[in-house]
């Protein structure tokens, strides 16, 4: 399909509209919001300008397109169309790491249902009980063939869920998928909708306590789970590189009792360079060289911070899947260079640049709150090569079939167990970790 000078962005914004079973005709956009939007585009394209890692900007004339998605901000008919303007100037960059933040909405919206690239195929992984999804029959392991008349591919999968979840959350989606059986269903799920408070007073008894439930929950959830299986094996489900140096250090020493490590980055979005140089240095005796840092300015490169003369020399096996990304992605593939363990699963995401955030406001009576992500360096690894939209292939390449995650099952650690001397079945491994969703 040729998109012509639109972006992907940008039409599967306009599609998630089009499709939901509550779209409603948008309210004449004022001049005080047009002008704001544009604003806030220019604000933004000024700090790309400043900071993004690469000062020819992958040859886009970045003047001419201000101007033109300036002009198309001119002609949106609603806020939500003009954010979308915003958000696809940033998509002509084609940077995954560099997008638009649209202003807090006051509500939050749950569709109750997690969608996943397995290959080349997207997959239902998980639905929330007693969510619509649930209660009209959608299943983990049904494939999902489109969302809004959208088919998810490799290539557009990480735009969907930034439109979907970030840029224009719906209030419903139109979802077109296949039964593990072959039948075909169509049907429109409706999200939870949770007003949230217009001002959070932490001065408050109550507000505070909110607050600090929801932190601690959200801690809990991304914790570092694992079992034991005696001197042998130890399987760590690693959620993120955001842990601190004493967390990484007390890991490291249940690790290095064991003969073997089954290491899950699956679904492991990255997170801090420290986490990984601390983490990543547990495993090799001496200093190793992550990666060169690219930008604007110079950098010295990323190496390991190794601990001393203890470190986990044993067996090792890390699990990598379409979501991982950054952090975890450099972990498994300073693995394979340096012929320190071996790398199963699925293709990786191929989104390792860096970037920083950035806030802004705009307003005096009335302050709209927003930001943008840019990136700021791309990191070649030791074979100069970066991992940024390639990724990691694995050495052996593994996947979960539709009945396997209808089931509950995971073939992938079952097998990855199993090449580490310790047998264990995909019923059994599929219950070590279970999925535990955020409070609604």
């Amino acid at each position: 399909m040729n998109l012509g000078r639109h972006s992907f962005i940008y039409l599967i914004a306009v599609g998630v509209l089009t499709h939901s079973s509550f779209a409603q005709q948008p309210q004449q956009l004022s001049k005080l919001d047009r002008d704001r939007a544009k604003s806030m585009l220019e604000q933004v394209a000024n700090d790309v300008r400043k900071h993004y890692y690469d000062p020819n900007l992958h040859g886009v004339n970045w003047d001419a397109t201000v101007q033109e998605f300036k002009a198309k901000i001119e002609k949106a008919e609603s806020n939500g169309r003009a954010f979308s303007e915003i958000a696809a100037a940033l998509d002509t960059l084609k940077d995954s790491h560099t997008f638009f933040l649209s202003p807090q909405r006051a509500n939050r919206r749950d569709y109750g249902w997690q969608m996943q690239m397995v290959g080349d195929r997207c997959f239902v992984v998980r639905v929330r009980p007693s969510s619509d999804a649930e209660t009209k029959g959608l299943k983990p392991g049904d494939e999902v063939l489109s969302i809004n008349g959208f088919q998810p591919t490799r290539e557009n999968f990480w735009k969907m869920e930034y439109v979907f979840n970030i840029l224009r959350p719906q209030p419903s989606l139109r979802l077109v998928y296949r039964e593990p059986s072959g039948a075909e269903h169509q049907s429109d799920l409706i999200a939870k909708i949770t007003e949230l408070k217009r001002q959070t007073d932490l001065t408050t008894g109550t507000d505070f306590w909110d607050v600090l439930r929801e932190e601690e929950s959200a801690e809990h959830r991304m914790r570092i789970r694992f079992a034991e299986f005696g001197d042998d094996l130890i399987i760590v489900k690693f959620p993120e590189f955001a842990f601190t140096q004493s967390e990484i250090y007390d890991l490291l020493g249940k690790i290095r009792k064991r003969h073997s490590l089954l290491l899950d980055l699956r679904g492991n979005p990255g997170g801090s360079v420290e986490t990984l140089q601390q983490f990543l240095g547990g495993m090799f005796e001496n200093e190793v060289k992550i990666g060169d840092r690219v930008g604007r300015e110079a950098h010295k490169p990323q190496v390991t911070k190794p601990h001393g003369h203890d470190p986990f020399t044993g067996k090792l096996v890390v699990l990598v899947d379409s979501k991982s990304g950054s952090a975890a992605e450099l972990f498994a593939r300073v693995v394979q260079l340096e012929k320190r363990g071996t790398v199963i699963g699925d293709h990786s995401s191929g989104s390792v640049m860096e970037a920083k955030h950035y806030s802004y406001k705009n307003g005096t009576d009335v302050v709209v709150f927003y930001g943008a992500s840019i990136t700021d360096a791309d990191i070649i690894m030791k074979d100069g090569k970066s991992l940024e939209h390639t990724g990691v292939t694995p050495d052996e390449v593994l996947l979960p079939t539709g009945p396997d995650l209808a089931g509950d099952r995971d073939p992938v650690m079952a097998h990855a167990a199993e090449t580490l001397g310790v047998k264990l079945t995909p019923e059994q491994v599929g219950k070590l970790f279970p999925y535990e969703w955020a409070p609604q």
